[in-house]
């Protein structure tokens, strides 16, 4: 059997359903890269406006399909 703390390790503390609300409504202005504390990207998504959408786009696919991470490298899940 699994020992559960290793298991949830990797899981971000940041709260999926906010990070996709960020996204959907502010992500032109990558507020959602903010949020889970990548500050160096959320700057370059507000001088580019999200990567003239391209970025917004990868960042919502990465999201939906849970391969999103915070800046410490880990996963930011949907659902707990």
């Amino acid at each position: 059997m699994q020992d559960f703390n290793a298991s949830t390790a990797n899981v971000s503390d940041k709260s999926g359903i906010a990070c996709l609300l960020l996204l959907i409504f502010l992500g032109y202005l990558g507020i959602h890269r903010f949020y889970v504390g990548k500050v160096g990207t959320g700057i370059l998504f507000i001088v580019t406006c999200g990567g003239f959408g391209i970025w917004w786009l990868i960042d919502l696919i990465l999201l939906l399909t849970g391969s999103f991470t915070d800046a410490q490298g880990r996963v930011v899940k949907l659902s707990k």
